[in-house]
């Protein structure tokens, strides 16, 4: 679990310190990577559950992750870090089985 940490803190701070970008927009970013990945990985479409359940999953393990490594939860950031990465994989997710169900217009 060391071992872990000494590998998951650096790349943590590497990528919001070479990316100049925010916490927040790293999250929105991950969240859609994580997404198509998973559509890869799990061949499902992105209007199944199965690719946005993975991203909640990659979101809640994150967030785990840095309680172990800050040594206490961070409730409100924890859950604006899981919000920003959740967001829009589930607004594609809904729109897309919103479309899938709407009958076709000839």
């Amino acid at each position: 679990m060391e071992s872990l940490l000494e590998f998951y803190r650096p790349l943590s701070s590497f990528l919001g310190d070479s990316t100049g970008a925010s916490d927040s927009l790293l999250h929105v970013h991950a969240g859609m990577v994580i997404l198509f990945l998973a559509r890869i990985v799990t061949r499902r479409s992105l209007a199944t559950w199965t690719p946005f359940l993975v991203v909640l999953a990659a979101a809640i393990a994150k967030e785990v992750a840095d309680r172990v490594a800050h040594g206490s939860w961070r409730m409100q950031d924890s859950g604006m870090d899981v919000l920003n990465t959740i967001f829009w994989p589930f607004v594609l997710m809904v729109g897309l089985r919103w479309r899938r169900a709407r009958p076709e217009k000839a």
